[in-house]
């Protein structure tokens, strides 16, 4: 089994180069991010580990534009403990495992494995509700022609009201969906969210998508008016 390495802690990547070619993975290591996509693109692995903080080439930028490639060969992200990033939103762009620093090798080696028999997952399904479209392989939403900019959160609260277009949903559960499990704060953060998706994907086309149930949630309707 092929894995690709992208860490630049050189210690670090070394020691995993080690431990995995001794369990028999033949290994290719890079340093930087620049370096680590081309390598991705242009070869076959059965599973990358990529670092999110590199020089070169963000890690975040890595797995959106291998996506975008069609590239869907499984991810581990790593990442230190006081990261600067949310790892949901590494979710969001495309990877599908990650380990946060330090991790045990008996424990990074059993997720590749686990990742390598699952295999790389077939291109996600676009999304489509009238002339609006939500692409999760390019993290990329349109209406009509016309590109539309998202913040992270906003995409994922987007996400979950069209996978369940037609259906009410209430706050808790876009909260339990987008926001992390144990979140304490106020449900109502998702009006804020709500008002925020409101302006951007409907106001400026006349278009009314997200309608509100009083005293229940919200309904993506399938024919916006």
């Amino acid at each position: 089994m092929r894995v690709l390495v992208v860490e630049d802690e050189v210690r670090l990547a070394e020691t995993i180069r080690r431990g995995l070619v001794a369990e028999g993975f033949v290994t290719t290591v890079e340093h930087n991010g620049d370096d680590g996509f081309v390598t991705a693109c242009c070869d076959e692995f059965d599973v990358i580990v990529l670092d999110i903080m590199l020089p070169g080439k963000h890690g975040y930028d890595i797995v959106r534009d291998l996506r975008a490639r069609e590239v869907w060969t499984p991810i581990l992200m790593l990442s230190a403990k006081d990261g600067e990033y949310d790892l949901a939103d590494a979710f969001d762009l495309g990877a599908d495992d990650y380990l946060v620093k330090p991790f045990s090798f008996v424990v990074l080696l059993a997720r590749l494995r686990a990742l390598v028999r699952r295999g790389a997952p077939q291109r996600p399904t676009v999304l489509s509700v009238g002339d609006l479209a939500l692409d999760p392989a390019r993290h990329q939403v349109v209406r009509g022609t016309t590109e539309l900019i998202l913040t992270p959160r906003e995409y994922s609260v987007l996400e979950f009201l069209m996978r369940n277009s037609g259906v009410v949903v209430t706050k808790r559960e876009i909260v339990r969906s987008v926001w992390d499990i144990n979140y304490e704060g106020d449900e109502n953060i998702v009006e804020v969210y709500i008002g925020y998706l409101r302006k951007k994907i409907d106001a400026p086309f006349g278009k009314s998508s997200i309608e509100t149930v009083r005293g229940v949630g919200y309904r993506f309707v399938s024919e916006p008016v």
